[in-house]
């Protein structure tokens, strides 16, 4: 059975800060900033799980 590399599973990449300039400043909701948290907050799931399964493969080598 061939082993798992990294490309197999790839790191998340965590999303791009919006710049202030990016907000129209008109009380939009969602604001992109809201958008933004929300990216955030899936992304560091996601890296908590891939770091998971990281750790569990170098157990299992």
């Amino acid at each position: 059975m061939p082993r798992a590399t990294p490309e197999d599973d790839p790191q998340p990449v965590p999303p791009v800060q919006p710049d202030l300039d990016d907000c129209c400043h008109s009380g939009c909701s969602p604001c992109i900033f809201d958008r933004y948290d929300d990216e955030l907050a899936r992304y560091r799931t996601a890296l908590a799980e891939w770091e998971a399964r990281q750790a569990q493969r170098v157990r299992q080598s």
